[in-house]
């Protein structure tokens, strides 16, 4: 699983057999892992995270939106 970024307890990464769904970034902390779609941006699951969290998580996610994307279309090769 490629980590794209780390930024403070969370971790940006995708699956490697990811390819057959839409582009999306996993977030990881401790235990917890919530998906967001890239395009356009949108909570797909919260993985038990409380919302004020979500909502830090998808700031991060806007504002790296460009590398995730890049990151991904460049691991998948497409």
């Amino acid at each position: 699983m490629p980590t794209v970024l780390k930024e403070g307890p969370y971790r940006f990464f995708f699956g490697a057999l990811d390819y057959a769904e839409p582009p999306h970034i996993h977030v990881k902390r401790d235990r917890k892992v919530a998906k967001f779609w890239l395009d356009p941006v949108a909570l797909q699951k919260t993985g038990r995270f409380s919302r004020s969290e979500l909502n830090r998580i998808g700031r991060l996610v806007h504002e790296n939106r460009e590398l995730f994307l890049e990151s991904w279309y460049e691991f998948f090769d497409d």
